[in-house]
């Protein structure tokens, strides 16, 4: 991301617009953020000094003239607090806490069963949460914002599940209600693939700004990034890639999806429906991972429910790619991670299925981060929050009105 000197001049005053330059690597210096805004020196000194004053910035370390960042440079402040990040599945979860700069520094993963409930998930996330701040050294009033990635739609605003397929006793439930006696902070909840999808655009794909990711685990979803911007649609529901129809390929009636309806692409593709396929054929499978080290020891009938899952996925991101034009297409989740046979199966597919013109610069590979996207997604949906110009404003005027 850069800026040139005449976009800017005139537009960036606040001390929230200034830690946004610094935030995103645009102007590190005074002499920068002077060049960049057109703001005198005592005006970004000031800024400066509320910003440093109020916890958001420090002096860069390992600062030199030769190389790395210029002497004098600005960075977050890495000791300003602490994040707490869920990334919720459908059987498993991670949990970590971050510096204020993303920097893992306490983190957990277990089984879980998403039909619990909220009240036994979100218990036991509120369990982990203890944990790892204990493990960090940190207590709650360290904490400065919570991401929590969860499998079915959000009403982003709200932080409200809403109608998930999978997600039993889940409808209608506020996430931040469950942490808002233990942590005064806001709490940002938002579609699991939602959150992949904007860790791996940010942290790996930046230069991209068109990007589809899709997580085939359990079940099946999409995140979509367009112009740089995560699409969550009117409702959150956008990407719901698994419940696309596709149509009856068994014969008689189409199987049964667990979102009630017949015929779609989970019902056929996805880790629950591959892993019954495989116990109707006799091979003890209880989840993806079992499902995955079935096909890494050669089990013909894994090997091939996981080339004909990559088949059917391709055909529904063929669609996508058609409709999207995305240039660059994510696999993640359990089974993509774990897997060659559903890259090269979807590759095939989509060059094969999709218009020669939508396809001339498109890349499809695996997901670079794999099981951390989820955690460094949360962490940066609550640092565009905690960050937030308006928001730094407010607190530097605090700051500054406290002072005197």
């Amino acid at each position: 991301m850069s800026l040139q000197p005449n976009e800017t001049a005139g537009l960036i005053d606040g001390p929230g617009q200034i830690l946004a330059l610094i935030r995103n690597g645009v102007a590190i210096t005074r002499a920068q953020i002077m060049d960049t805004t057109g703001l005198s020196r005592s005006t970004v000194a000031q800024r400066i000094d509320g910003l440093v004053g109020a916890g958001y910035i420090a002096p860069a370390a390992n600062e030199n003239s030769t190389g790395g960042r210029p002497t004098g440079s600005f960075q977050l402040n890495r000791e300003g607090g602490v994040m707490l990040l869920a990334a919720i599945g459908a059987g498993a979860m991670q949990v970590a806490v971050t510096d204020m700069q993303r920097g893992i520094l306490a983190r957990r993963q277990m089984g879980i069963t998403i039909a619990d409930g909220p009240d036994i998930v979100l218990g036991e996330v509120a369990r982990q949460f203890k944990d790892v701040l204990k493990e960090s050294k940190h207590r709650a009033s360290d904490v400065r914002g919570i991401g929590i990635g969860v499998p079915g739609p959000v009403e982003f605003a709200q932080g409200r599940v809403v109608r998930p397929p999978i997600m039993t006793g889940w409808d209608g439930y506020r996430v931040p209600d469950f942490f808002a006696a233990s942590y005064a902070c806001p709490v940002i909840v938002d579609k699991d693939v939602n959150v992949m999808a904007l860790g791996e655009h940010r942290e790996v794909a930046s230069a991209t700004g068109h990007l589809l990711f899709i997580k085939i685990s359990t079940g099946i979803g999409a995140g979509i990034i367009l112009d740089n911007h995560l699409q969550r649609g009117a409702q959150g529901a956008a990407g719901d890639l698994g419940h696309f129809y596709i149509g009856n390929l068994v014969g008689g009636e189409p199987p049964v999806c667990r979102c009630g309806n017949r015929g779609c692409l989970e019902a056929y593709a996805a880790g629950w429906a591959l892993t019954r396929q495989m116990n109707d054929g006799g091979h003890a499978c209880g989840n993806v991972r079992d499902l995955a080290k079935l096909a890494n020891d050669g089990e013909p009938d894994a090997v091939a429910a996981l080339q004909n899952s990559g088949r059917l996925i391709g055909e529904t991101i063929a669609m996508s790619v058609s409709l999207l034009n995305p240039s660059l297409v994510v696999l993640g989740g359990e089974l993509a991670q774990r897997q060659g046979y559903l890259l090269a199966a979807v590759r095939e597919t989509v060059y094969r299925r999709s218009l020669p013109l939508a396809t001339r610069n498109l890349q499809i590979v695996n997901s670079v981060l794999g099981q951390d996207a989820g955690l460094l997604g949360a962490a940066h949906l609550v640092s565009d929050a905690i960050f937030a110009p308006a928001v730094v404003d407010a607190a530097v005027e605090r700051y500054l009105a406290a002072r005197g």
